[in-house]
Parts: structure tokens; C-alpha cells; sequence
């Protein structure tokens, strides 16, 4: 047996199985609209991942992109105005 799995044994760390993985790639795929929309059901497992991390990068973009716009339009608003907008956020 190999060092690293006699290791994770022995600190009694259980492991994936290959049935775990198809299933969290699965549920993965149905999440991401790029995949999600074709018409094939056989994407492998690395594109799949692919995807996800694409899909999260261009989330986090967008996220980046809204927070920008939401601050420009915080200073340039009124007092009253900037107040409505942040009571709304919360």
C-alpha cells in the first residue's frame, strides 16, 4: 500500500469514491448553463470542471463589474437617495 494511503487510514480520512465523483460531476454538470444547454449528455469530467471554474471566474467578474457600478452610483446619488439605495441592500 502506498505511503499517502496508509496515511489517510491511519488519520481515519475516508475516501471518495469513483461513484462520488460521477455523482458531484453530474450534479456539477445540470449547475453550469454552458454545459447544461448542449444537447450531448457525455461531457467528460475535465470539461465539466473546466466549465465549473470558467463559469466561477466569470461569476466573481460579474460580481466585481456590479459592485463597481453600484459604488459609482452610490456617490454620485443624494444623501436621501444613497440611503434608499443602501437600505435596500441589506
Amino acid at each position: 500500500m502506498s505511503g499517502r494511503r496508509s496515511r489517510s487510514r491511519q488519520s481515519g480520512v475516508s475516501r471518495i469514491t469513483e461513484d462520488q465523483i460521477a455523482d458531484l460531476v453530474a450534479k456539477l454538470q445540470q449547475l453550469i448553463p454552458e454545459i447544461r444547454s448542449r444537447r450531448s449528455d457525455k461531457v467528460s469530467a475535465s470539461r465539466v470542471l473546466q466549465e465549473t471554474c470558467n463559469y466561477i471566474k466569470n461569476l466573481h467578474k460579474e460580481v466585481d463589474d456590479l459592485s463597481e457600478r453600484l459604488s459609482e452610483l452610490l456617490e454620485s446619488s443624494d444623501g436621501a437617495q444613497a440611503d434608499l439605495i443602501r437600505s435596500l441592500l441589506v
